[in-house]
């Protein structure tokens, strides 16, 4: 059973829509005792860093989040924010974040190579896998998805980097380690490229 964490952030209905397309059993946890089946999670999110922070650890969630990622090993995949609270830390706040990756989040302003860029970037854009990986299967070549952020993470560990997109410079747009997914883009909104992206999820 695929989880979508309802922490009170994220275009929930969209990725129940995609699924309930695609008949892939799927359901909204909304506290502790509704994650305990999930055999996959979904971290949406969408907007501050710290504000996620926040509702997630007011939810009553993330001892039990905790111990599914960390401990169970349940595949996970954090979206857009989702992704970026993932890391350690972000300059877009000073809150820690759940550091289930060795990442920090840092905006496209304090990187010379993008400082130029218009923000946020916005719009569709190529992503690059950089190696086989389930997530990305049939998305080798191609693959357009929708983005709209300000920052980006950056991984200590270049192995953990899963695919790039290119913004005034390259950045990592797909993360992953062990269990742990992330992507900086919309596949919620991304159409047909999305909706795989979804479905090779729920096959992991």
């Amino acid at each position: 059973m695929i989880a979508i964490v309802d922490y009170g952030l994220g275009n929930i209905a969209a990725f129940v829509n995609v699924y309930n397309r695609a008949n892939i059993k799927v359901t909204v946890a909304k506290s502790s005792d509704e994650l305990k089946s999930a055999s996959r999670l979904i971290l949406p999110g969408v907007g501050h860093f710290d504000h996620a922070m926040e509702l997630l650890q007011r939810s009553g969630m993330r001892d039990t989040l905790d111990r599914l990622v960390l401990g169970d090993k349940v595949p996970v995949i954090g979206i857009c924010v989702g992704m970026q609270i993932l890391a350690r830390r972000s300059e877009e706040g000073a809150l820690p974040g759940l550091g289930w990756i060795d990442a920090d989040v840092r905006a496209f302003s304090s990187w010379e190579a993008a400082r130029d860029m218009p923000l946020p970037h916005m719009g569709w854009n190529d992503v690059r896998p950089r190696g086989a990986d389930p997530l990305f299967n049939g998305l080798e070549r191609d693959a357009r998805f929708y983005f709209l952020h300000s920052y980006y993470v950056g991984c200590d560990r270049q192995d953990d980097v899963l695919a790039t997109c290119d913004y005034g410079a390259e950045f990592s747009c797909a993360i992953r380690h062990a269990n742990v997914y992330g992507v900086q883009f919309h596949p919620e909104k991304s159409h047909s490229f999305g909706n795989r992206l979804l479905k090779n999820f729920a096959e992991l």
